[in-house]
Parts: structure tokens; C-alpha cells; sequence
């Protein structure tokens, strides 16, 4: 017989098509005093499962990062026990400081999140990417749950 824990596991495929669309993620860094800082952040997942996300330059989960690139991200949804569902990665994450990256990102990022089409780079977009970075976050452990394999039952 199975462990409950091996019931409600997400498959690879599940996993990853419960990532694409999901729309907001828990970024978990190390803070310089020990205790976690977690943001909502929006991103965009690609097909080998790393995740793209942009935040200011100056952020303190920047700071953080240059401190310690070990993170997790956390997506979570559902109302009530039978239907949560969950992915939690752990992994580490790159400081990409490249402006055409930050272009790249926040066009996929806008698009996944509005359904809007970048496709003219202009001075304003330049701009605010100018400001940015892009975290590549490269995922060494998944942790899923997927409640409504339970059929109810608890």
C-alpha cells in the first residue's frame, strides 16, 4: 500500500504544468540576521523547470542573494484541505545583470501575468529594465502535494 505522502505526490508533468500556470510564487531567501525574508514575486517557469523572475538592483533579496544564493519558492493554492495543492523548490539563484535578459524577462513575465504582447522595446521599458536584474532560479529539490488525489477522504 502506498504512503499518503506518495499519493498525493505530483508527477513531473503535473508539477510542472501546476508551475506554468500558476500566477504568484513565495521567494525565500536567507536575510543577513538568520530569519527567512519571503516575497511574492511573478515569474515564469521554462521547460526544464528553472524560473525567471526581476527585481529592482538594489532590493534587499538582492542583497540577500550576493550574501547566500541558496532559496525557495513556494506555490500554494486551494481553500480547503481537499483541494490544496502545493509545490515547494528549493534551489540556488543566479544574479543575471545583463539588460537584454531584463528586456527578456519582463516581456514573458508581463505576458504570462496580463496576457499583453511586448513586442517594441521602448525608452520607458529600457528604463525600468536599466533598473533591474533577472534571478534565475535553478530548482535541485521539488516538494508537491496534490490534496484532491485523496478523493475526499482525510
Amino acid at each position: 500500500m502506498p504512503s499518503r505522502r506518495d499519493v498525493i505526490k505530483m508527477t513531473p508533468d503535473e508539477r510542472k504544468t501546476y508551475v506554468a500556470e500558476a500566477k504568484t510564487a513565495t521567494l525565500v531567501t536567507n536575510g543577513k540576521d538568520g530569519y527567512p525574508h519571503a516575497v511574492a514575486m511573478w515569474f515564469y517557469a521554462d521547460a526544464d523547470d528553472t524560473v525567471w523572475m526581476t527585481t529592482y538592483r538594489k532590493s534587499q533579496k538582492v542583497a540577500n542573494l550576493n550574501r547566500d544564493r541558496k532559496a525557495a519558492l513556494h506555490i500554494e493554492s486551494g481553500t480547503s484541505y481537499e483541494v490544496l495543492k502545493g509545490v515547494l523548490m528549493r534551489g540556488d539563484i543566479a544574479v543575471v545583470d545583463d539588460i537584454d535578459v531584463v528586456l527578456d524577462t519582463l516581456k514573458k513575465v508581463t505576458g504570462k501575468m496580463t496576457g499583453a504582447t511586448i513586442d517594441d522595446v521602448d525608452d520607458g521599458l529600457r528604463n525600468m529594465a536599466s533598473k533591474r536584474i533577472v534571478m534565475k532560479f535553478t530548482p535541485k529539490k521539488f516538494t508537491s502535494w496534490d490534496h484532491t488525489k485523496l478523493g475526499g477522504a482525510y
